[in-house]
Formats: C-alpha cells, structure tokens, sequence
C-alpha cells in the first residue's frame, strides 16, 4: 500500500467499518477488508505516534527556551 495522508486513510477505514457491519459480503472479502483496515489501523497509529513525538520535543524547546530568557 503506498504512503497514504492519515486522514483518507480514517476515511477509508470508515468505509471498511460500514461494509463489515453491513454484513453482505462473503467471508473471503470480509478477511481482505479486515486485513486492509488493520494494515490502515498501523499506519494511523505509526503517525500519530510520530506526530506525538514531534509535539513533545517542540514542547521541550519551548520549555527549555523560556527557562533561558527567565
């Protein structure tokens, strides 16, 4: 799966959520949907962790920077 923007990969993960729970396909592309939606699920989690990691450190530059100035 190519490097998709973290929120078509939520839009397509509400796609999949609403195929599953509708219930009208066969087992073999309920396996393939759920496949592809945890596969989705990592690579929001792996983001977000990233995005997390960045608030952190910028939050600590900042920190570090009003200590200085003080």
């Amino acid at each position: 799966m190519a490097e998709i923007k973290f929120e078509k990969a939520l839009e397509r993960l509400q796609e999949i959520v609403e195929t599953l729970e509708n219930g009208n396909i066969d087992i073999e592309k309920s396996l393939e949907y759920y496949e592809e939606g945890i596969n989705l699920i990592k690579k929001c989690s792996s983001k977000l962790k990233k995005i997390e990691n960045k608030i952190a450190l910028l939050n600590e530059i900042d920190e570090d920077e009003e200590v200085q100035d003080e």
